[in-house]
């Protein structure tokens, strides 16, 4: 029997009771689009994820000064003074590196009118938003031109711009005072909140860092350089970073660095944890879905058979084979899954979760391809007892059952 007549009698057939079609094939309607809807939500919510935690820093590196030794005696980390602006040039070249950005500390109390604060001063690049994921609220960060002519222009983080300007004013154009310098604020960050070290990231005002060595500090080295790898992978990158900086640094085989490099390793695992879950769960919804949907399928199939016991002894007992009726309930089987409807309801209900709920969703290419896949193996799969009992059936007792 060819495919095209076994399609057609299982349509016939299953036209016969069009209620308990309908129904059986919203089981793996529902199933269908039920996963397109949890892998377009939970997709969704990986990638908002991965935003914020990338927003957080994870594809950066920082680079600090090492340790300086005097008389015996370390200093510590951050006491090294042979990190120079040159070093961060050199490292803009280095594969797999985005954006670096030099970096100069110091703590300063900034005075605005009768108001004053003491805050971080936090000498930086252009960079920096690019690396931090970070935008203005007000006004915009300063621009190249500022860092090579060391102006005297600052960005504000909000915790310092509501203490002296007050709560959601604008202070671009205003003028501050930091160690009896006059800097002319150009724009406020927009709120960070704290860091993973608990560290207030808007407490603190940006510069110049070529500003805060040549008027805040009067030196030339710098304390820190931020790199962000152009992938989250940054095991590498920053094995290129220590090598560059040993090599311009002249440090021979086998002595210690003066340098340390540091990756957030610990908001990288959180990352791959995160994915990892998010994959456990679809699977494990996706399974449940389309099992509950393939055992509905299974019941209805053992009801036909029984239903239709004397028309399968009939078939037989006119020359029909026993693969002719395996075909022929396997087709119905396949039928009944209802894919292509399954797949509308999905792209519907994701749409109307991104809608009415605010919920991105995003769905990829090949869970389509996995949930019309899997249904229609489970289909296949459920339906298959059935159609083999049908197709073992004895016709002569097939045909006197009633």
């Amino acid at each position: 029997m060819s495919i095209l007549m076994a399609l057609r009698i299982a349509l016939k057939a299953l036209n016969r009771n069009k209620m308990r079609t309908a129904l059986t094939m919203l089981g793996m309607i529902i199933g269908v689009g039920a996963v397109i809807t949890m892998v377009a939500l939970g997709k969704g919510a990986q990638s908002a994820i991965e935003a914020q935690v990338k927003a957080a820093g994870t594809n950066m590196i920082n680079v600090n000064a090492g340790n300086f030794s005097q008389g015996g005696v370390r200093q510590g980390q951050g006491m090294s003074n042979t990190l120079m602006p040159e070093d961060a040039q050199a490292l803009r070249d280095l594969p797999g590196v985005q954006y670096v950005a030099a970096g100069v500390n110091s703590r300063g109390q900034v005075i605005a009118g009768n108001q004053n604060w003491s805050t971080q001063v936090q000498g930086t690049e252009v960079d920096l938003p690019l690396i931090r994921s970070w935008p203005t609220k007000f006004g915009a960060f300063f621009t190249q031109q500022d860092v090579n002519s060391a102006a005297k222009v600052a960005v504000l983080g909000t915790v310092v711009s509501d203490t002296v300007f007050g709560p959601d004013m604008d202070p671009t154009g205003q003028i501050i005072r930091i160690r009896n310098q006059p800097f002319k604020v150009i724009g406020v960050m927009a709120s960070k909140g704290q860091s993973a070290m608990g560290q207030d990231q808007d407490d603190t005002i940006f510069v110049p860092y070529t500003t805060v060595q040549k008027k805040l500090q009067g030196i030339q080295h710098i304390n820190n350089i931020s790199v962000s790898a152009s992938t989250p992978d940054t095991a590498p990158v920053a094995a290129a970073i220590a090598e560059t900086l040993r090599l311009r640094h002249k440090i021979a085989p086998g002595e210690p660095d003066d340098f340390m490099v540091r990756t957030l390793e610990e908001m990288a695992s959180v990352r791959t944890e995160t994915t990892r879950t998010m994959t456990s769960l679809l699977a494990a919804i996706a399974g449940v879905s389309l099992l509950v949907g393939g055992i509905g399928i299974m019941n209805i199939m053992l009801v036909s058979v029984t239903e239709r016991t004397r028309e399968i002894g009939l078939r037989m007992a006119i020359g029909a084979r026993g693969r002719d009726v395996l075909l022929q309930f396997l087709v119905e089987a396949i039928i009944l899954f209802g894919g292509l409807l399954g797949i509308g309801l999905g792209y519907g209900l994701s749409a109307a979760a991104e809608e009415f709920l605010q919920w991105p969703t995003s769905i990829p290419p090949n869970a389509i391809g996995m949930a019309f896949g899997f249904a229609a193996a489970t289909g296949v799969f459920f339906g298959f007892y059935p159609a083999r009992k049908a197709a073992s059936l004895d016709p002569i007792e097939a045909l006197r059952f009633e």
